[in-house]
């Protein structure tokens, strides 16, 4: 089935285990199903083998209409029966009652209540296997023929292995991290137009830099490299997408939201530590009312229409800074009266991407700027029209490309197509590994006209297909394009897309149309991606590869092929979140509406809905009045929802409870208990992600949803979890707390009796041991597929959860937020029992936030150590390091406190073969109460070393990130070139400072970013300025104060 998009081969592969499962229920079926049932199964199973045959012999070729009709019918009726046995399961008991006592009575009874249900879906099923035979008939009727070896020549490599091949090859990538890079070819006019943004105007007023040129140019990727480099020198900044089909509160409100979070942060925006989703267009804050539970009566909302009509002035809300739960319920109207309050004492920058209208800058940006700003504020727009940018730069004196300040008060930029030899330079630079370079990449770089996506795109296809004979990659030039390119039209790049996506393996294609559902600009996290392919059936088991290590091939062919653009990498090297190019995603929108893979109702694209069943559907927030309504879809065949945005409504009635498997509603404001009890009725739900949003409870019905793999509840209201949750049989991944705030989530145990009636035989009253939420009649031997258990919360009351976690034989990840025991407790031995054995089973990944220090500290002495640990992160007043430390060689990434920073510390740390990245760190929150003491340790820590402390010569081989988050940060010294010979980037973030040395000789560090928090003494800032003033390699960035 993989060339019906939707349906590959693991979801055909899947359906037709249902149906053998279903054929060997016996009791379940009506007499003469069976058969029907059997005739559809092996129908089915002819039909995949076909499809897998026109798969290896036709790849990279179009099929004629007939053809794609006959796949697109055989997609429908596989989809339809799988929802008919989900439907099935949904609607009857599934236990078995073939061995209970008096077997033929109880059979007798279930035949009997359960006779309607199952005449239905006879029914039902009969009406398959009637149209499972037109589609076997219809492929003779009208000529659909069997595949035929076809010439290869304009498909860049042969298929019939390139699945094992490709998951082989893609499942290591070498750890990166993501720097600020120019533009290639504009080393020039990067340089002036970031001296245009930074050097004061003569009146000292707002200015605008408006950037146009051609879709796929470059006008983000210079716009946001732009961004980057400057915005330390700006008291605020933000960035937002704005596009066709844009909702206005939402652009307003990212923008105030981004401008609030650095107001709290002292003058600077904290880096965050979430994993997770967060979107740069229309971004909503993680945060907002839980008043919205209760169901409000017309009267309220008619009073909250009102209020949001209204001025702020009028509301009494103009004194104080609004709350980001304020921000929330804002119209328009308030929204632009406090960013116009907030910006007009500052020197912000702003980034506006994508307008496409005068209109849109006329009233719905220039209203919220202050019309009295005299600090130098900048802004910075793309758009694709000359005249918009005409608009948004009116005091530019002409309309010519220039890339040299002073030719008027704005400044109007635009970028062209690249000439020359600069085609080929980044084209070289776009394939990620070295590989032979050969006239094929003069030939490929000049096809692409100039156009930077197509030539990057391009590249990732070279890059995948590196045995690809010259000869091969001129016939394919020849056929994309038989008459020379000057410049690259939309037709084009349509063309140079098609190629990339047709080398594409079947289970490829679909995970690349998949990313349809994100909205235009989204910031895609990685790892919530990875497990909605697993839930949908997409990265199966294979080769002897997980689910989650397919799903990492695929994410990383994707980017190597460049389809995907990396935008953060976390420290551990690896990519967190992604972006999909505007052309790349409005073509794999197209596909996806083609082959009706993906609906997608809001949002910026003004697509028309299709006019048949919808499967899997998205719902964005939209500026249009109509552009949310889901009116004339037939959405009783849904099997993946995800929501983006706040929308008021989400059509619950209309679904199908019985076949949804994927319900992604992070951050949806809208919902309320009543869903999540309702969902609860979802039997074959598999993703579930309510992240974000006001919920405070999960109810104990959701013990129903046997076939749930991840539960993503982080950042919630949500405190502790029901006891049944021990039943979930196939959970993998169960995700709480917040890591911002160090919440944690507690597993449930049942509480302990004051006291038995029986005394002791001593006369003492004996109490019994509490349980653990697997300790359970129900819930003993459940969870073994749990790999991932993150944000729980352990406390000295939590002895019987400490003692479950032995039960979890296949955790991978255990991620503590809130630690609270003491050493006398049980709770304590439990806990450092469980860790040990995990341990000893392939636990990768090990945080603990301990906030009495000493469990972290009684690590020292663990007998058994966790040899496969990846990642360690110990947050607390640790005292020492682990002694075991130096035997973990696979250990990738380490976090620890500050308070253990000693260059004896560093001499420990510097033979870890892989270390990529080395964090010291102390919580904000912990530091505000314990400042001075830190400070004292770390004193006393560089006294050894004459008052600072000096970074050991030679080893760290691997090390490529280091990072000091503390308020304060002792003097460190390079004093050999060889230290830490692989370093690329030092980032730090402080209120005091004593000075960064000998950075100027490591001959590999790039960057080095400073972030100082309000209220830093003036002899820090001195500091900070004069590092920056006096450093020309590494390039040396400042958030937090204005430097000269």
């Amino acid at each position: 089935m993989e060339l019906a998009v939707g349906a590959s081969e693991a979801t055909m592969r899947s359906l037709l285990g249902k149906l053998g499962n279903l054929l060997a229920q016996e009791y379940s079926l009506v007499s003469g199903v069976r058969g029907d049932i059997q005739y559809i199964n092996d129908e089915l199973a002819s039909m995949q083998a076909f499809l897998r045959d026109l798969s290896v012999v036709t790849e990279g070729h179009n099929h004629d209409n007939r053809r794609k009709d006959w796949m697109k019918q055989i997609r429908d009726v596989a989809y339809d029966v799988e929802d008919c046995i989900d439907d099935f399961a949904h609607r009857l008991p599934q236990d078995s009652i073939s061995d209970a006592k008096c077997s033929f009575i109880l059979t007798k009874m279930y035949e009997l209540l359960t006779w309607w249900p199952r005449r239905d879906i006879a029914s039902r099923i009969a009406e398959l296997k009637v149209r499972a035979q037109q589609i076997a008939d219809r492929r003779n009727r009208y000529g659909v023929n069997n595949p035929e070896h076809c010439d290869s020549s304009n498909s860049p490599r042969p298929r019939a292995h390139a699945a094992a091949q490709d998951i082989a090859e893609y499942q290591d990538t070498k750890p990166q991290i993501v720097s600020i890079k120019e533009p290639v070819g504009m080393k020039t006019v990067m340089e002036n137009l970031e001296k245009w943004l930074t050097e004061p105007q003569p009146d000292k007023g707002r200015a605008v830099l408006s950037i146009v040129g051609f879709g796929g140019v470059g006008k983000t990727t210079i716009a946001m490299a732009l961004y980057r480099k400057v915005s330390g020198k700006f008291d605020c900044q933000a960035s937002v997408a704005v596009s066709q089909n844009y909702d206005e509160d939402e652009v307003l409100r990212s923008i105030l939201n981004q401008v609030s979070k650095q107001e709290e942060a002292g003058g600077s925006t904290e880096s965050s530590s979430r994993d997770e989703n967060t979107r740069e267009p229309q971004g909503s804050s993680s945060t907002s009312s839980r008043e919205e539970n209760t169901a409000e009566s017309g009267t309220k909302r008619m009073l909250n229409k009102l209020k949001k009509a209204l001025p702020l002035s009028l509301l009494g809300g103009n004194d104080d800074k609004t709350s980001v739960r304020q921000q929330e319920t804002m119209g328009s109207l308030q929204l632009r009266e406090e960013l116009k309050r907030r910006l007009a004492e500052k020197r912000y920058i702003l980034l506006i991407d994508d307008i496409w209208s005068a209109k849109t800058w006329n009233s719905i940006i220039i209203p919220f700027l202050p019309s009295e700003n005299d600090k130098d504020s900048r802004i910075i727009v793309t758009t694709r029209f000359h005249a918009v940018g005409s608009t948004c730069s009116p005091r530019h004196k002409n309309d010519e490309a220039t890339s040299s300040p002073g030719h008027g008060k704005d400044l109007l930029h635009k970028v062209d197509f690249l000439t020359g030899d600069k085609p080929l330079d980044l084209f070289n630079a776009s394939i990620p590994d070295p590989m032979k370079r050969t006239d094929r990449d003069k030939k490929l770089s000049k096809i692409c006209g100039g156009l930077p996506l197509a030539i990057v795109t391009m590249a990732g296809l070279v890059a995948c297909n590196p045995n690809k004979a010259n000869s091969d990659w001129s016939k394919l030039c020849e056929s994309l394009f038989p008459y020379p390119v000057t410049t690259l039209n939309l037709d084009g790049v349509t063309r140079i897309l098609d190629c990339c996506y047709n080398d594409l393996p079947a289970d490829l294609k679909t995970c690349l149309l998949y990313l349809s559902i994100f909205p235009k600009g989204w910031k895609i996290s990685r790892k919530r991606l990875a497990r909605r392919w697993i839930a949908e059936g997409f990265a199966t088991e294979k080769q002897g590869l997980t689910e989650e290590e397919v799903a990492e091939a695929y994410f990383n062919q994707l980017a190597r092929r460049n389809l995907i653009r990396p935008v953060e990498h976390g420290s551990n090297g690896k990519v967190k979140a992604f972006q999909v190019h505007d052309m790349v995603l409005e073509y794999i929108m197209s596909k996806s509406i083609e082959e009706n893979f993906i609906t997608v109702v809001g949002g910026h694209w003004q697509m028309t809905a299709p006019s048949n069943k919808v499967r899997r559907l998205s719902l964005q927030s939209s500026g249009s009045k109509h552009g949310n309504s889901t009116k004339g879809l037939n959405l009783a065949q849904v099997r993946s929802l995800t929501v983006f945005g706040n929308l008021n409504h989400v059509p619950f009635h209309s679904f199908n409870y019985g076949i949804i498997q994927v319900l992604d509603l992070e951050g949806w404001k809208g919902l309320k208990e009543r869903h999540v009890t309702e969902i609860c009725q979802m039997l074959v739900l598999k993703y579930l992600s309510i992240r974000r949003t006001e919920i405070a409870k999960i109810p104990s019905k959701i013990e129903k949803l046997e076939y749930l793999e991840t539960l993503d509840i982080r950042e919630t209201y949500v405190e502790e979890l029901p006891k049944s949750v021990g039943q979930l049989k196939r959970i993998s991944s169960i995700l709480g707390g917040n890591k911002n705030t160090r919440k944690g989530l507690r597993l449930p145990q049942e509480k302990r009796n004051k006291a038995m009636k029986n005394p002791s035989p001593q006369g003492k009253t004996k109490e019994p041991a509490e349980k653990g939420f697997l300790s359970q009649e129900k819930a003993k031997g459940t969870m073994k597929s749990l790999r991932v258990l993150s944000g729980i919360e352990i406390v000295d009351e939590s002895a019987a959860v400490a003692a479950s976690l032995h039960q979890l034989t296949g955790l991978r990840k255990l991620a503590i937020y809130k630690l609270k025991i003491s050493e006398e407790n049980d709770t304590f031995k439990e806990l450092l029992s469980s860790i040990e054995y995990l341990g000893s089973c392939g636990l990768q990944t090990l945080a603990i936030n301990d906030e009495n220090s000493k469990f972290i500290n009684s690590l020292y002495n663990m007998s058994a150590p966790p040899r496969y640990l990846v990642s360690l992160e110990l947050s607390g007043k640790l005292k020492w390091l682990p002694k075991w430390i130096t035997s973990i060689t696979t250990l990738n990434k380490l976090t620890i406190s500050i308070t253990v920073l000693t260059t004896e510390t560093l001499e420990i740390l510097r033979n870890l073969p892989s270390l990529f990245s080395l964090t010291f760190a102390f919580s904000l929150s912990a530091a505000k109460q314990d400042q001075d003491t830190v400070k004292g340790i770390l004193e006393d820590n560089k006294l050894a070393t004459d008052g600072e402390i000096v970074i050991p010569a030679k080893e760290f081989k691997s090390l490529k990130l280091l990072r000091f988050f503390a308020p304060f940060v002792p003097k460190l010294s390079f004093p050999d070139k060889s230290a830490m010979p692989a370093l690329e980037i030092i980032e730090m973030r402080f209120q005091e400072f004593e000075g960064l040395f000998g950075i100027e000789i490591l001959e590999n560090l790039r960057e080095v970013h400073l972030k100082v928090s309000d209220g830093a003494e003036a002899i820090t800032k001195f500091l900070v300025s004069d590092l920056k003033d006096n450093t020309e390699k590494p390039k040396v960035f400042v958030d937090g104060i204005v430097t000269a």
